[in-house]
Parts: structure tokens; C-alpha cells; sequence
């Protein structure tokens, strides 16, 4: 969900948690990679949302720098 303000400390603080679950999912990711393939759909469910996160800490992380022609 896009952050409702544009305030750098709340922007800054949503990028750290995103990054967080997205090392998380990377890390379930690897663990389901390692096993017996038995639940395709969670892991391409695991990587979408990865993706998902990445697009996101993008977004924002455009968001908090400064224009350059500004």
C-alpha cells in the first residue's frame, strides 16, 4: 500500500519495513528452494510478492531523492 504522505521520516520508515519482509521472503524463498518441490504455488506466490516489495522500496526510494532538476 502507497504511504499517504510525503513526509521523508515516514517514507524512510515504510522503506526499512518493506526491505525487512523482503529479505524475509527471500530468505522462505531459499528455504522452499532447498526442499522436496511440493508447493509450487507458494513459491511462485513467495516471489510475487518479492517482486511486489521490490517495485515498492523503488518507488519510494525515488521518492526520497531530490529532484536533480529541481
Amino acid at each position: 500500500m502507497e504511504p499517504s504522505t510525503d513526509d521523508p521520516a515516514v517514507l524512510k520508515a515504510k522503506l526499512q519495513e518493506l526491505r525487512s519482509e523482503h529479505r524475509d521472503l527471500d530468505e522462505a524463498i531459499a528455504r522452499l528452494d532447498a526442499a522436496p518441490a511440493e508447493d509450487e504455488l507458494l513459491m511462485r506466490r513467495l516471489k510475487k510478492r518479492k517482486l511486489y516489495l521490490k517495485d515498492r522500496i523503488a518507488a519510494i526510494e525515488r521518492a526520497l531523492e531530490p529532484d536533480e532538476y529541481a
